[in-house]
């Protein structure tokens, strides 16, 4: 019997379950499903409807598919998913209300490609049709959304778009989608999604079978990995720079035991992740130089911008290696740091290649090594030591951001932590000792980030404590009563540590550098920089329930961290502290 509901093709999901039809926008879901996807975070529209219809049904039926998580900003859904892959290792979905939910989401993709995230990004495209079909404009909006390429809000940020054509494309779309987002250099990806053909109806028998296509992952290339053991084994000055971190768990351990073994201090500029425990004696700290001007190899481990060109130069017979997924970032327009041997390559197995590559070397410099491991260790110990005394010796009217780091690196030594610092807890007072125990914001700069991207690392972790540090600024650019009420809903309690300057810090800074002496530097109040008056930023966190607190006096501070812990931890609790800092 047929149940009819309207104009053409308009036939109810209840009789197409039966035939073994349904929507292509009900299949989503269970597509993601059977491509490893344990979550949607979702900001949902007018395009929807199929979509959720799919979802009512899947749970009234009893299948399983990845958990829709309902997120008030969709900032907060790319940051999520940010994390989650940061601390799983999976990529997530992600999907947005049109062009308007997706222009919102764009500084997210930005974020994930410089990052090397992989996701899948989607949003509703506007119906093209404007009656006569099910699923055609209902209401103006239908009109007003409407672009001519939709996909170019993040053409640029991502490495593959594409908009559903026809019904029967869901799965094989999906599994193109999933495939080169998880492929070498990994990154987002972003499919259109028409009402109209989600509307339409399609045979599922097929929906949950194998994946069609596997991800292409870059292996060490064997005769550059040689080469480049070479190098390092034979120089008499070599030098890392690591920037992304090691890549994972074995990358880690093997970046440590290299650089421990043949004496080469790691330098950190910029990093967004660490690549060695802060206190392994080849720990660099995060200044190029002196390293960079005595070095003879050079190694550098995905790295976008490893130093400034017009502050920091390397020796013209220095041999420069770029390792990593994208050594030579061909995203980016203009990076034009040198590479003597570029090695495309994930950056873990590069490393652990390259470690085992120059264990099999003989080594020449066996004598020179044991006195250059003495020089750089007497010379990495007295760059650490000065950079925690500063930061636990200071005496000022105000606390410094050093001050804070150093204070929440010995509340967390007992504890499996990660931090994230945007603009928030500098790294060098820390002692960090895991490769997932630090994330700074991507270099690509879309504030807002460290927060939905501990909330996502949270919810991939329960049993983590993870700590947000952001600046004021930060903490206001990401959405926080979005983030608070998906905190709230979802039962993800994060450590935040605002750290409160009441200014945007990093642009007063940029000023000063270039115009040390200008006027502004001068100024009592440097123009667009001033966040004064400060909100109350406490009761923006208790309108969903979390603990929060202000500190103003810094022998106060240690207590007050570790109360906030015993919130998140013990009681479960978001908990925020709003630390005055100069």
């Amino acid at each position: 019997m047929k149940c009819q509901v309207g104009g053409e093709g308009r036939i109810l999901d209840a009789r197409n379950a039966r035939s073994g039809g349904v929507s292509a926008g009900s299949v989503i879901f269970s597509r993601l499903k059977a491509l490893g996807v344990d979550y949607v975070f979702a900001n949902s529209g007018t395009d929807f409807p199929p979509i959720i219809e799919g979802l009512a049904e899947a749970a009234a039926s009893g299948i399983a598919l990845p958990q829709a998580i309902t997120i008030p900003h969709e900032h907060a859904a790319l940051g999520m998913a940010h994390g989650y892959y940061f601390m799983s290792g999976k990529a997530q979905a992600v999907m947005l209300h049109t062009n308007v939910g997706l222009a919102n989401g764009a500084i997210g993709a930005i974020n994930a490609a410089t990052d090397h995230v992989p996701m899948v990004l989607m949003s509703g495209r506007t119906p093209t049709m404007e009656k006569g079909r099910f699923g055609a404009r209902t209401v103006p909006i239908g009109w007003g959304q409407e672009m001519r390429d939709q996909a170019a809000l993040v053409r640029e940020a991502v490495k593959w778009d594409y908009e559903l054509r026809f019904p029967e494309q869901i799965g094989e779309v999906l599994d193109r989608a999933h495939a080169i987002a998880n492929s070498t250099p990994k990154g987002p990806v972003y499919i259109s999604l028409p009402r109209e053909v989600l509307s339409e109806n399609i045979d599922s028998s097929d929906i949950t079978a194998t994946p069609l296509m596997a991800a292409a992952v870059a292996e060490p290339p064997v005769n550059a990995i040689a080469q480049a053991a070479e190098w390092l084994v034979n120089a008499k000055s070599p030098v890392i720079f690591v920037q992304r971190g090691a890549g994972d768990a074995d990358g880690f351990t093997a970046l440590s035991a290299l650089a421990r073994d043949y004496a080469i201090p790691v330098v950190h500029y910029w990093a967004t992740q660490i690549g060695i425990p802060t206190d392994h004696p080849m720990f660099a700290g995060a200044n190029p130089d002196p390293w960079i001007s005595e070095a003879d190899a050079i190694l550098v481990i995905d790295a976008l911008a490893p130093w400034v060109p017009d502050i920091h130069v390397p020796c013209a017979d220095a041999r420069i290696i770029q390792l990593g997924p994208n050594p030579l970032f061909s995203r980016f327009p203009v990076r034009n740091f040198r590479s003597d041997l570029s090695i495309t390559t994930e950056t873990s197995a590069g490393i652990v290649a390259l470690h085992e590559a120059m264990r099999r070397l003989a080594d020449p410099e066996a004598d020179g090594r044991r006195a250059r491991r003495a020089s750089v260790e007497e010379r990495t110990r007295a760059i650490r030591e000065a950079a925690i005394a500063a930061a636990e010796q200071e005496s000022g009217p105000v606390m410094s951001k050093a001050h804070v780091s150093w204070c929440l690196s010995r509340a967390i030594a007992k504890h499996e932590a990660t931090v994230l610092s945007e603009l928030g807890c500098p790294l060098a007072p820390m002692t960090l000792r895991a490769h997932k125990s630090w994330y700074q914001e991507p270099h690509s700069g879309g504030l807002g980030w460290s927060l939905p991207c501990a909330m996502g690392m949270k919810l991939a972790r329960p049993d983590q404590l993870v700590i947000a540090t952001l600046g004021d600024g930060s903490y206001m650019f990401a959405n926080p009563v979005a983030c608070h009420q998906i905190m709230e809903a979802y039962d993800i309690p994060v450590l935040i540590l605002i750290l409160n300057n009441a200014e945007w810090g990093a642009v007063r800074q940029s000023v000063t550098m270039l115009y040390p002496d200008g006027y502004a530097a001068k100024a009592n109040q440097m123009p667009l920089t001033g966040l004064s008056p400060s909100p109350d930023f406490c009761k923006v966190a208790e309108a969903s329930n979390a603990w929060a607190r202000k500190v103003t006096d810094r022998t106060e501070l240690p207590a007050m961290i570790e109360a906030a812990i015993a919130e998140v931890m013990e009681n479960k609790r978001t908990a925020l502290l709003d630390i005055r800092v100069a």
